[in-house]
């Protein structure tokens, strides 16, 4: 038995398919099938059931199967700190929700080139949930996703909190006329935005959910005809009349294409936010990497503000770490 073995073994587990297996493996169908036959025989046990349609695991084979991907995700472990260890260039599988990832990483991702160049980022865009079910598995090194998270697997490095944003059509009772920016507009209170309904998101998006909780707070009525199943969708949906939302901060500021016929007024104090954070498998061998990371991963815009982190382990050898950062909580 080897680690190639077990490779095989869990991509059946995760395919349900001999072909798709070894097309994920690399390698040919009977090369793949010959070498679980020969695993079978060495533990002495079946692993998969070949009889129904397409292949399924054994009790045992699913008992075996979680212990692989143990196994496995170990083995990968001792490649990444051997590779860090001599500045060989290494992956990071990192996940970002879609109501942040197009408006954030075009603000981080120069500076973690600069900053880590021996550093390949490989990004994948899932909503929260799946994020979270891709750290468990192995899928994935590290996400950003939207606090709380109260999962005892996961280590939580607060990044940064983002304002969110009132957006109204052009022209509407609420708007600022004052012609200042975003930031100069003069807040409005929650108690004059309870006056209408909001839009939201559909379910499944974290931004739906923190606009409900804070309209649920301030007495605000949300739209129940509609949900919009993407950020950009309510966007337009707003400036071209169809009612009123909460938008995070970078979602509306450059280089960010102002959107025509939209709005923007800051929320009184304490306004709306959400707070960013950088996820990792408590167990994973490369949190000294993460905590070098931090800095590089909050940007440096109005409505944003970094949040308190704890002190980082310093990074790796050989990677390049950054400047001195602020320590303190805006509140």
């Amino acid at each position: 038995m080897n680690l190639r073995d077990l490779e095989y073994l869990v991509a059946v587990a995760d395919q349900r398919s001999f072909r798709s297996a070894a097309t994920a493996c690399g390698v040919s169908q009977p090369t793949l099938s010959v070498q679980l036959r020969k695993l079978e025989e060495q533990l002495g046990v079946i692993l998969i059931d070949r009889a129904a349609s397409r292949p399924v695991l054994t009790p045992v084979g699913q008992r075996v199967v979680e212990r692989a991907r143990v196994v496995l995700a170990e083995a990968d472990s001792i490649r990444v700190i051997a590779r860090e260890a001599t500045g060989s260039t290494t992956e990071l599988r990192l996940g970002v929700f879609p109501t942040l990832g197009p408006y954030l990483l075009p603000h981080v991702l120069h500076r973690l080139g600069e900053h880590f160049p021996n550093l390949q980022v490989l990004l994948t865009e899932e909503k929260t949930q799946q994020l979270v079910t891709m750290l468990h598995s192995g899928g994935l090194d590290a996400a950003l996703i939207a606090m709380p998270t109260d999962d005892p697997h996961l280590e939580a490095l607060p990044l940064f909190r983002e304002e969110f944003v009132l957006a109204m059509p052009a022209g509407h009772l609420l708007a600022d006329d004052s012609g200042a920016g975003l930031e100069e507009t003069s807040p409005i209170a929650p108690a004059r935005i309870a006056e209408y309904e909001l839009l939201i998101l559909d379910e499944g998006h974290c931004l739906g959910g923190q606009v409900q909780r804070w309209a649920a707070k301030h007495q605000v009525q949300l739209r129940k005809d509609y949900r919009a199943t993407s950020l950009e969708t309510m966007r337009h949906m707003i400036a071209s009349g169809g009612g009123l939302s909460l938008l995070p901060a970078m979602t509306v500021l450059p280089p960010v294409s102002p959107t025509p016929g939209l709005a923007l007024r800051r929320i009184a104090s304490p306004a709306p936010s959400r707070d960013i954070a950088l996820v990792w498998p408590h167990t994973s061998p490369r949190t000294a990497t993460l905590e070098a990371l931090a800095p590089a991963l909050t940007p440096s815009l109005p409505l944003v503000q970094e949040v308190v982190s704890r002190p980082s382990q310093g990074p790796p050898e050989r990677m390049v770490p950054l400047g001195p950062t602020s320590q303190g909580l805006t509140q």
